[in-house]
């Protein structure tokens, strides 16, 4: 017994030592923020953005499990009948919002922090391009959760899902919108990137030892440099991920975080 404890000891020790050859890319939690690497692309293209006051902006190619905390802001009479980023016309008295990233005919619901007033808007539009502002709302929109006065507030952005097409009723048109559910799904841990394959190799022989499911993938980023990123099992529900994202961490993989696959 005293032996198989030491041999883990000595197997931990060695992953951690081998988890800190500084690995390229180490990623912390969030919120309110994440940083996460878009899809590769063919032929090595970087994926689509645009630029605004000399910042890129890439537009996330799905909103699954997508949630942020920022202030919102909201637009009104300067905007009113032009064109949007969507080409539709902006309509300060519809409900409607802008954001940076999230891919347009997204639906999202905004949670103003301090009253717990809730909408659900339809992102059509691009920015605020302002610092520390995460969504734009149009002014009854904003009216709607009390944003008229202040001008700007702390909220909750969940993102509910993109418009599939539309259902006739008494009052209308009302939108059908496909729900994403972001706790389901395949998930799984990655606990570092590096630019020598080797490194990536050694973690993910040592981890092999504990886990069922280690692999290592080859990703090529904007700039054409090739990384290799260690991910350590699979998961059906981002519960069971988040219990191996804790184990990884007390092993000493600090820098340890979550991947939908």
């Amino acid at each position: 017994m005293k032996k198989r404890l030491l041999a883990y000891l000595i197997l931990i020790f060695c992953l951690i030592a081998c988890a800190r050859e500084k690995p390229y890319v180490k990623i912390l939690r969030p919120p309110p923020s994440k940083i996460i690497a878009l899809p590769e692309t063919e032929k090595g293209k970087p994926p689509e953005y645009y630029v605004v006051n000399g910042k890129r902006y890439y537009p996330l190619p799905d909103s699954h499990g997508f949630v942020q905390y920022g202030q919102a802001s909201w637009y009104g009479k300067k905007f009113h009948g032009r064109p949007t980023s969507s080409g539709e016309i902006f309509n300060m008295y519809q409900k409607s919002a802008a954001h940076k990233t999230l891919p347009l005919g997204t639906y999202v619901e905004v949670t103003n922090l301090s009253n717990r007033k809730r909408i659900i808007v339809c992102v059509n539009d691009r920015g605020p391009f302002v610092k520390e502002r995460a969504i734009d709302l149009s002014y009854t929109a904003a009216k709607e959760i009390d944003l008229i006065g202040p001008g700007a507030t702390d909220v909750k952005i969940v993102a509910l899902g993109m418009e599939v097409g539309k259902l006739e009723s008494e009052k209308g048109f009302k939108p059908l919108v496909k729900l994403e559910d972001p706790k389901k799904g395949e998930f799984s841990v990655q606990v570092g990137a590096f630019k020598d394959k080797k490194n990536a190799l050694k973690i993910a022989d040592r981890l092999k030892v504990i886990f069922s499911y280690v692999t290592v993938k080859r990703h090529v980023d904007e700039n054409r440099m090739t990384l290799y990123r260690v991910h350590v099992s699979k998961s059906n529900t981002l519960n069971q991920a988040g219990t191996v994202e804790k184990r990884l961490e007390d092993m000493g993989f600090t820098g340890a975080f979550i991947v939908r696959i």
